[in-house]
């Protein structure tokens, strides 16, 4: 049973055609069409590109051999059939025809569906460990209220989704890129490149989103030799924002490639998923939150194939919403109820702005003059009431900045260009 399996167990290397545990004719497709694109291909290049091993490349090519779909085209007899370089015969032409007709997908061969979830379990299990002081160190780079990490570490820790929320520019994006960090961070995960069910194929792997750790060897200390199927990579994080469509929630059909490509959730499984600016993607909130609704809750999601077929596969990442809007305008308390933990991101006091300031000062070379700063905080902040964000300070520097650039004149702080950078920065 493969709920029984050890990580192990399975990602141990396949020895033979069974220990795929695929219909071998998927395989067979994936080799006659990789010969119809590239026309000759050496036993070699099959590794490269099926991920499978050699022995059990080499048994199918001879039966192919056999039934006369394959022939060799060139040979080293020294070094054997290692050596070997194949083609198509015209029978085979006229099968890679048939297999192109069912899927256009060459690449590693995929790994079955129920493996992928017993994978996927055994490696989210375990709740996350980041200390403290890691946390710490990845918000380093942002001044904010003494000990915020406390609002963070714990939902990092223990909770499948954590809410930030608050006013625009004070860094909520920042920190939401600083936990992907930390997550990735932590024990890598392995990963297969393809899913199938039903003989289908599912895409999972993602460049954009798969940070690959190399494997010397094929071979895992801890593991054996490692199904090439499966890579190791560190812990995903997936971003998006306003462009974000219910669609890319779900399996997507490609009826001229005739596979599928996963749904951004469950390329970040075992990682973190974030849906910035939420409230604003193309698709309306309580659209989105019904359709995470249940997985939230049960850890499973699932999902529809075009034939109708329903598919439950994990659902094991932290979530991360983050919005400068109200979120009761967003969401109703149900939803909020489900999201354990959510952070106030709030706009900083004089105190930190100051401080955030003066390193905004350091990091552009500009000499720092407290005078100056006193003008534009009396001036631009008290008078009009205007609140503070923590983005301001550099905004304002740049332009300072741009000025004193554009006069030939070295970068300095004076209330003249303070009145300058602000008239061209606020809208009043």
């Amino acid at each position: 049973m493969v709920e029984d399996l050890s990580l192990k167990q399975l990602l141990a290397e396949p020895q033979s055609m069974d220990d795929l545990h695929i219909p071998t004719n998927i395989v067979i497709d994936l080799i006659l069409r990789l010969l119809f694109n590239e026309g000759n291909v050496a036993l070699s290049r099959f590794i490269e590109v099926l991920k499978i091993s050699s022995r059990i490349i080499d048994d199918t090519m001879l039966w192919l051999q056999r039934e006369h779909l394959v022939e060799v085209s060139k040979a080293n007899t020294e070094l054997g059939r290692l050596a070997y370089v194949y083609t198509l015969t015209e029978a085979g032409t006229q099968r890679a025809r048939d297999a192109m007709e069912r899927s256009l997908y060459v690449g590693p061969v995929p790994v079955p569906i129920t493996y992928y979830n017993r994978g996927i379990e055994l490696q989210t299990q375990n709740r996350r460990k980041i200390s403290a002081t890691q946390v710490n160190e990845a918000l380093k780079i942002l001044v904010l209220p003494a000990n915020f990490h406390r609002r963070i570490g714990p939902a990092i820790n223990s909770s499948p989704s954590l809410f930030l929320y608050g006013p625009p520019g004070n860094g909520k994006t920042t920190i939401a890129e600083a936990i992907s960090r930390l997550i990735a961070g932590i024990e890598p995960i392995w990963i297969p490149y393809a899913l199938t069910v039903g003989g289908h194929i599912i895409q999972i792997h993602d460049r954009l989103v798969h940070k690959s750790i190399p494997l010397e060897g094929g071979r895992s200390a801890d593991l054996g030799r490692i199904d090439q199927r499966w890579a190791l990579f560190k812990r995903p994080s997936v971003m998006v924002g306003g462009e974000l469509k219910m669609d890319a929630l779900d399996l997507r059909y490609d009826p001229v490639a005739k596979i599928y490509e996963a749904p951004l959730q469950l390329k970040a499984n075992g990682g973190m998923f974030l849906i910035d600016d939420f409230g604003r993607q193309q698709i309306r909130p309580g659209d989105l939150l019904n359709r995470w609704i249940v997985p939230l809750e049960s850890e499973v999601d699932y999902l529809r194939l075009h034939s109708g077929q329903t598919l439950i596969v994990p659902f094991r990442m932290l979530i991360v919403f983050s919005t400068n809007l109200d979120p009761n305008d967003l969401v109703d308390d149900a939803f909020l109820r489900r999201i354990q933990m959510k952070v106030n991101v709030e706009a900083p006091d004089e105190k930190n702005f100051y401080q955030i300031f003066m390193l905004m000062c350091k990091f552009y070379s500009i000499p720092f003059d407290k005078d100056a700063f006193l003008y534009l905080l009396q001036n631009w902040y008290r008078q009009p009431g205007r609140t503070m964000q923590a983005v301001h300070p550099r905004d304002l520097l740049r332009t300072i900045l741009a000025l004193c650039e554009y006069e030939g004149v070295s970068a300095r702080l004076t209330p003249e260009l303070i009145d300058e950078a602000c008239r061209s920065y606020f809208v009043s």
